[in-house]
């Protein structure tokens, strides 16, 4: 049986304060408060990079549960922002860890729904090689591709990384999974020229209508319902998206979290960052969603047993 051990998380102490952006962008302190719910983003230094940030968060996990690199059997880099087109980040990784060479290494270059997709593929992966110790990273750093002057993008998006240690200890195990696309919708969050394009309102739309009937979808392939969960993790678009998922579904918002008021929405580690927090928690049975980039969702389903 083959779950989640273990996660920490890595958020640079480097901070933009949208508060004192307020006037550039005509903006108030009830929009920073309850709409885009980011009081400030966090922001990498200059010297720092992509594979640095997933190291970092390595590194805290470390500090709570013993992690041997020499164990790991499998790393798994989630990242749109790499350090180098060429080659693929986990290797990189994989040297500043210092994993053994037989340690299968690959990059998923996916988003938003990237650590609900890639838990999904790790675990099946594991599964299909007898592996019992990998690692699934998400390190996206979006100031990478941010311009600093527009408001749909630089108010939300902050830089941070996350560790998941999947084995065969685990204290979460997966459930069914479900997946959609809607490729025909991906200009309305896309990066060109090197530069981040967001239409804010079309990706509210299509969070607000498509990701309420697929936390259905996977909850019935689960053989649940709304009530039988005890937290459901959305990824952290804003705050209004959240609180709009969760009205939809009719959830109460105190099993809903949103907790990315300063450092802001940190892409595909949005969703193990509020998890970690739910290792030692009350919660038996939690429900995650990720939702963004491509047009590209996956929800999915989590059992604690232990």
């Amino acid at each position: 049986m083959l779950g989640i051990e273990a996660i920490g998380h890595y958020i640079p102490a480097g901070r933009i304060s949208n508060y004192d952006r307020k006037e550039q962008f005509a903006i108030d302190d009830f929009f920073i408060e309850e709409k885009i719910g980011v009081r400030a983003v966090s922001q990498k230094s200059a010297a720092e990079e992509t594979s640095d940030l997933a190291v970092a968060a390595f590194r805290q996990l470390q500090q709570q549960q013993r992690c041997d690199p020499a164990s790991i059997e499998t790393l798994v880099v989630v990242t749109q922002n790499p350090d180098y087109n060429i080659p693929h980040t986990s290797a990189i990784v994989h040297q500043k860890l210092g994993l053994p060479t037989s340690c299968a290494c690959f990059d998923i270059s996916l988003g938003c729904s990237g650590f609900v997709y890639s838990l999904s593929i790790i675990t099946a992966f594991m599964h299909a090689n007898g592996f019992k110790r990998g690692l699934l990273l998400t390190a996206d750093p979006y100031s990478k591709i941010i311009d600093k002057n527009d408001k749909n993008t630089t108010l939300l998006f902050g830089d941070g990384a996350a560790a998941t240690l999947v084995s065969d200890r685990p204290r979460f195990v997966p459930g069914r999974f479900t997946f959609g696309t809607q490729g025909t919708e991906h200009e309305k969050l896309i990066c060109t020229d090197g530069t981040l394009f967001m239409n804010g309102r079309a990706v509210f739309n299509f969070a607000a209508k498509v990701i309420p009937d697929d936390i259905r979808r996977m909850l019935a392939s689960n053989d649940l319902g709304i009530a039988d969960l005890d937290r459901l993790l959305l990824h952290q678009g804003s705050k209004i998206i959240v609180e709009t998922i969760a009205e939809r579904l009719q959830i109460p918002l105190a099993k809903v979290p949103y907790i990315t008021h300063d450092y802001g929405n940190t892409i595909s580690s949005t969703i193990p960052i509020m998890l970690e927090a739910e290792l030692d928690g009350p919660a038996n049975i939690i429900a995650m969603s990720g939702f963004g980039v491509g047009l590209s969702w996956a929800s999915g389903l989590l059992r604690r047993v232990s």
